[in-house]
């Protein structure tokens, strides 16, 4: 069974720093895009970061210059490291990978989410 297990939320002040942790696991042969998503109630589910096999990044305009997206692919995990957190950051972050499994034809995986949120 392949699993995509998000870590690393919480609640944090304006200004603060949270490093999220994305880890694929199961029977993967490879990788290929690793994203990161945020969804506040009411709004569609938006792409914050992505980055693809070959290390390309990129960002939404709006956590260009505070957010840092990377992987690690001999952990198979992936990281979203958010700095000058502001409320509107506020929201549940999403992983999603486009993985190719073994005896599967299933390409696109989602974590559970796991909850940011930025206060005063």
């Amino acid at each position: 069974q392949v699993q995509l297990v998000e870590s690393g939320g919480g609640q944090v002040q304006i200004g603060g720093s949270l490093r999220l942790s994305c880890a694929a696991s199961g029977n993967i042969f490879t990788i290929n895009d690793m994203a990161w998503y945020r969804q506040v109630p009411g709004k569609q589910r938006e792409l914050v970061a992505s980055i693809n096999s070959g290390g390309s990044t990129k960002y939404a305009d709006d956590v260009k210059g505070r957010f840092t997206i990377s992987r690690d692919d001999d952990k198979n995990t992936a990281y979203l490291q958010m700095n000058a957190l502001k409320p509107e950051d506020t929201g549940v972050y999403y992983c999603n990978a486009e993985m190719v499994v073994v005896a599967s034809l299933q390409r696109d995986y989602w974590g559970q989410g796991t909850q940011v949120t930025v206060s005063s």
